[in-house]
């Protein structure tokens, strides 16, 4: 038998469809230095933003059931389409504290919007689900707007290392100078690539407060786990960070350094 680990000792799951929901593993890395994070990227079945409902569930549902065999204390579902569809069906199933990338942005993007004129940019699936519409609507009194943008370009551009200079300056005025016509005062990175261009996208919206979701979820996940008394303790010694895949790692290992900032294991994993 093998020794059991005291609930605030397990580590803290991740997941996303790919390797964008490395800016949020970044995030909590730097909120939890002390934390072991288990990642996994379902590589074999990116791109989820043209799937169904039921099939994101089940896609959510197969990676979490890994992630709990692993001994998770959370799970943070760190992907826009996995959120909007699949939050409220995880947090039913399971009995460890899950949280989604949408709520806290929306949250954040109110907290600092002095206008009440609040913009969104993400994925085409992202944008046309209205989910951040949806959460907005939730926890304001109506009194505020929202004006989204979908960005398709962002997402090929930073898988390709393309993150700053002319080309990638050019798309996202193409994108963002109409957003800024309407007037926001704060602009949610709903993608969890954008963080990677997000010193092209501030330069675009001057005098715009930028809100990146993957610092906001960090955010709430301390709170979460502080409540449940499930935050790591102990000798500072910084926590491991293991990256599972449902397809090659090569690919996936080649970019993950330039999301995460530092070099970590990557290994398949075989769900079901």
């Amino acid at each position: 038998m093998g020794v059991m680990r005291a609930p605030n000792t397990r580590p803290i799951g991740i997941f996303d469809s790919g390797v964008g929901g490395l800016t949020v593993a970044r995030s909590v890395r730097k909120e939890f230095p002390l934390e072991e994070i288990i990642y996994f990227g379902d590589t074999a079945r990116v791109p989820y933003g043209n799937k169904s409902k039921e099939t994101i569930n089940r896609f959510s549902r197969e990676i979490v059931d890994f992630l709990v065999e692993k001994k998770v204390k959370a799970v943070v579902i760190a992907c826009n389409t996995a959120s909007s569809f699949s939050l409220s069906f995880l947090q039913r199933n399971y009995n460890i504290p899950v949280v989604g990338v949408i709520a806290p942005g929306i949250r954040k993007a109110v907290s600092v919007s002095k206008n009440r004129k609040i913009g969104i940019i993400g994925t085409e699936a992202t944008v046309t689900s209205g989910a951040y519409g949806r959460e907005l609507n939730r926890v304001t009194d109506g009194s505020f707007r929202i004006f989204s943008a979908s960005c398709p370009l962002f997402v090929p551009l930073v898988e390709n290392r393309m993150t700053s200079g002319e080309i990638t300056i050019k798309i996202a005025e193409k994108y963002l100078v109409p957003l800024k016509k309407r007037g926001l005062d704060t602009l949610v990175l709903g993608c969890t690539h954008y963080p990677m261009i997000k010193r092209v996208i501030s330069g675009v919206m001057k005098g715009v407060t930028l809100v990146d979701s993957s610092e906001a979820v960090a955010e709430e996940l301390k709170r979460v786990l502080g409540a449940k008394q499930l935050l790591a303790e102990g000798s500072g010694k910084k926590g491991r960070m293991i990256c599972y895949v449902s397809d090659d790692p090569r690919n996936f290992r080649k970019i993950s350094g330039m999301f995460l900032g530092e070099e970590v294991a990557v290994k398949k994993a075989v769900l079901g």
